[in-house]
């Protein structure tokens, strides 16, 4: 699955045991905290015995990789791992010469990733999800959102990652500007309230 420069912009429609990196739920963006992992929650799946749950949600300026969420999501018991990568492309909307997004983050966003990645979690027993999402200028190229699911089976998997990833876009307040070749910019997924 690969997407493109719609990765995390808000609004309808717009373009094992051990310790784990989760978001807390009062944090702002860019912060996340160790807890425990997610081995014995009520999403295991009785039938593997596959410890489930949010392994990594942030919204953080740090480059991020798909290599690493999907290193963070495997498991001895997972058959699948599925991974998105939203990338930044140079056009959109018929429009090309796009050189850079800078990704702009309300204080709750968060709060809010570790929510939709809970509740994905919540929908889907027995599958293992990373999900973040970046900040901050990026130039053609770079990674803007990355997530990954593990699972048993590959239909856990495909469907697991592909809610997660619309989730992430329909919820968290994540706003991108587009830069232009031609000096231009246009921002995207905040309707009438540019931050």
């Amino acid at each position: 699955m690969a997407d493109t420069n719609d990765a995390g912009t808000n609004g309808a429609g717009t373009n094992g045991a051990g310790t784990h990196s989760a978001a807390t739920h009062g944090g702002a963006a860019g912060q996340a905290a160790s807890l425990p992992g997610p081995a014995g929650r009520p999403g295991d799946d009785p039938g593997t015995g596959l410890a489930s749950g949010v392994l990594h949600a942030s919204v953080s300026a740090e480059p991020i990789s798909a290599a690493d969420a999907e290193q963070a999501v495997r498991s001895d018991e997972c058959g699948a791992v599925v991974t998105f990568g939203g990338v930044v492309r140079n056009h959109d909307g018929g429009r090309s010469g796009v050189q850079m997004l800078g990704y702009t983050a309300h204080p709750t966003a968060q709060r809010v990733i570790a929510e939709v990645a809970a509740d994905v979690a919540a929908r889907h027993p027995g599958v293992r999800l990373w999900v973040a999402h970046r900040i901050g200028e990026l130039a053609v190229g770079d990674a803007a959102l990355i997530g990954a699911a593990a699972a048993a089976h590959r239909g856990q998997a495909f469907a697991a990652c592909s809610e997660l990833v619309d989730t992430v876009k329909e919820r968290v307040p994540v706003w991108k500007e587009q830069r232009f070749e031609d000096g231009g910019t246009e921002w995207v997924g905040v309707g009438d309230d540019a931050p």
